[in-house]
């Protein structure tokens, strides 16, 4: 069994479902025992006491026309299969391309991503590639966003520190 009733402290409604003794407002918390609580129609079924609750919240706002308009809640559930409308679906009826929105989202404009600092860039640099000039440890930075000069500067410092060691033109971390 199913009611739609409503609060006499805040005008709220709400569908309750089975007979408990008492009901509370969702929206204020006023408790009422259930047979004093204005029950506006009860029956069997939930999906006609959701078209009644719908339709009397639409002619509180003065929408009771355009309500009129749209299908029964059953309707509308058997349209979208599971409650859910499909993710292509929704994007097509927007008037967007599915399958060129799924490949953008492989690729990223940016290239590569910068992901730490550009120290640790350099760093990474230097173990990913196989004894590095500066031009290599250059680009592969690059890629990732760090400026020519930072590199070049970074090396140095990392040298002069004993974290790597140059010799004939290729660098290493120790």
């Amino acid at each position: 069994m199913y009611a739609v009733v409503g609060c006499s402290e805040c005008s709220n409604l709400w569908i309750l479902e089975g007979r408990s003794e008492t009901s509370k407002c969702p929206r204020c918390g006023a408790r009422k025992a259930y047979e004093k609580r204005k029950k506006f129609v009860e029956t069997d079924d939930a999906a006609h006491a959701r078209d009644v609750r719908a339709s009397m919240l639409a002619n509180r706002q003065g929408e009771g026309e355009a309500f009129a308009k749209l299908d029964s809640f059953a309707e509308l559930e058997i349209d979208v299969a599971d409650g859910v409308v499909d993710e292509t679906e929704y994007l097509e009826e927007a008037g967007l391309d599915a399958d060129e929105i799924e490949a953008a989202g492989d690729r990223d404009p940016r290239g590569p991503t910068r992901r730490g600092s550009k120290q640790e860039i350099v760093k990474r640099a230097l173990e990913a590639l196989e004894q590095p000039t500066e031009d290599e440890i250059v680009a592969y930075a690059g890629e990732r966003g760090v400026s020519t000069e930072y590199v070049r500067k970074a090396l140095e410092k990392l040298t002069r520190r004993g974290v790597v060691s140059e010799s004939r033109g290729r660098y290493r971390l120790l």
